[in-house]
């Protein structure tokens, strides 16, 4: 089993910590204090630059973070999805990986699983069992 790079532990931590309520306190604390020394600086360029600079380098950097950790873990539920859609009795294993198909082939698949669910919904609406398992077909 691989281990998770260092830049993946980092990466998970700082988005970890940045996701706090003390993380947000502490930057809603930085731009309170930055606004209080307007006065001592009168409200010059350079002092308006030093807020400027500052949250555009950490946005810049925390989109890298936040953007990793969100691709680990999306591709870590897409495999357990997987794995279940596996192991059903009746699923459709073509269902598998669907993540990297093209966007026409995912729109043609989400169409027949709307009309399905159409269909269960009328069945319901109707009095009838809506939990059957009806063919897919073309999907398979």
């Amino acid at each position: 089993m691989r281990r998770i790079s260092s830049f993946g532990r980092f990466s998970k931590a700082a988005a970890r910590l940045a996701g706090r309520p003390s993380a947000f306190g502490a930057a809603a604390g930085v731009v309170v204090l930055w606004a209080a020394t307007g006065p001592l600086f009168g409200f010059s360029d350079t002092w308006q630059l030093v807020i400027n600079t500052s949250t555009t380098i950490v946005t810049f950097l925390m989109v890298f973070l936040i953007q990793h950790t969100q691709n680990r873990d999306t591709e870590a539920l897409q495999i357990k999805l997987d794995e279940l859609i596996r192991v059903s009795t009746g699923a459709h294993n073509s269902l598998l990986d669907l993540e990297e198909l093209e966007e026409e082939e995912l729109d043609r698949i989400r169409d027949t699983y709307e009309i399905l669910a159409k269909r269960a919904r009328d069945r319901r609406r109707a009095g009838l069992e809506g939990t059957d398992v009806e063919d897919v077909s073309g999907s398979d």
